[in-house]
C-alpha cells in the first residue's frame, strides 16, 4: 500500500513517470542504479518482487527497452531499463496530465506544475501531496533510497527483515565478513540507502531479542512468495542465506510449505 497521492497512481503509471524523469545515458557503458530494478523498486514504493511483471507488460507493449550497462557501486553489469520512443510519448502525456492536477499548496489551489521543483524528480515532488490533493512540506511517504522519512507497507516489511538479519549477525557481538556480505547482497537487492541501512543496524546492535536464523529465513521465503513464485535473484539470496546459516534440504521444505500456506 502506497500513501499520499502516488498511491492513486498504479505502479505502471509511476514506473513509466520515473523512467521518463531518468534518462538512459548516451554512452554504451555506464547507467545510474535509479535504471536498475532495485532503483525502480525503490522509486515507485513496491516490493522488488513486483517490479518484473510490470516490467515485462511495458517491454511486451514496446514502452521499455533492455540493455546491460556498468552500475556505480556494482561487480557485474546489470540489466537497465528505459523508455522507447512509443513509452516516452505515453509517459509524456502522463506527466503533462499529472503536472496539470491542481493541489492545495500554502492555501492555493495550483496545477503541481507550479509547485517549486527545485532539482526534484516529479515523484519526490507527488510523494509531498496527500490523498486530499493538498501539498505539504515535508513527504508524505518516502523512497527506501532516501537516508529517511516513512516508506511504504511494502519497504516497511523489507526495513524488519533487515533489522533481523543485522540483530542475527550482532548477535556474537561483531559481525562478520560473510555476515556482512550476505547483507550487502540484500540491500543492494532491495536497493536500500546506506544511511537507513545504519540506522537499521544500530537500531538492531541495541535490540536484545534475535531471531533464530530458521524465522529469518521463513520472513525471507514469505516476502518472495507474495506472489506464489521466485525470480531468480530470490533464488539466489535465498540459496546464500541457507549456507551461510547452514538451512539444510529438510529445513528449507518445512519453512516453504509454511510460507506457502
Amino acid at each position: 500500500m502506497v500513501e499520499g497521492y502516488l498511491g492513486k497512481l498504479t505502479t505502471e503509471h509511476r514506473m513509466l513517470i520515473h523512467l521518463f524523469d531518468n534518462k538512459l545515458p548516451n554512452n554504451q557503458w555506464e547507467a545510474p542504479a535509479a535504471l536498475t530494478q532495485a532503483g525502480i523498486s525503490a522509486a515507485v514504493h513496491v516490493q522488488r518482487k513486483h517490479v518484473p511483471r510490470t516490467l515485462k507488460r511495458l517491454e511486451k507493449a514496446g514502452e521499455i527497452a533492455i540493455n546491460n550497462r556498468h552500475v556505480p557501486g556494482a561487480k557485474q553489469r546489470r540489466k537497465v531499463y528505459s523508455l522507447t520512443t512509443t513509452g516516452r510519448a505515453r509517459a509524456s502525456l502522463l506527466v503533462e496530465q499529472t503536472l496539470a492536477t491542481n493541489v492545495m499548496c500554502d492555501n492555493e489551489s495550483v496545477p503541481i506544475k507550479e509547485i517549486p521543483r527545485k532539482d526534484r524528480k516529479l515523484l519526490e515532488i507527488l510523494s509531498h501531496i496527500d490523498e486530499a490533493y493538498c501539498y505539504h512540506n515535508e513527504p508524505i511517504i518516502s523512497s527506501i533510497a532516501e537516508p529517511s522519512g516513512k516508506v511504504s507497507l511494502d519497504a516497511q516489511s523489507s526495513e524488519e527483515l533487515v533489522k533481523r538479519m543485522f540483530a542475527r549477525a550482532w548477535e556474537d557481538g561483531i559481525i562478520t565478513h560473510d555476515e556482512h556480505q550476505l547483507i550487502s547482497e540484500v540491500v543492494e537487492f532491495l536497493g536500500m540507502h546506506p544511511d537507513r541501512i545504519k540506522r537499521l543496524s544500530e537500531l538492531a546492535r541495541k535490540s536484545i531479542i534475535t531471531s533464530p536464523p530458521e524465522d529469518i529465513y521463513l520472513e525471507m521465503l514469505s516476502q518472495a512468495l507474495v506472489d506464489n513464485q521466485l525470480v531468480d535473484d530470490e533464488v539466489a539470496l535465498l540459496e546464500t542465506y541457507r549456507g551461510a546459516y547452514g538451512i539444510n534440504d529438510a529445513t528449507h521444505e518445512k519453512l516453504l510449505n509454511m510460507a506457502l500456506q
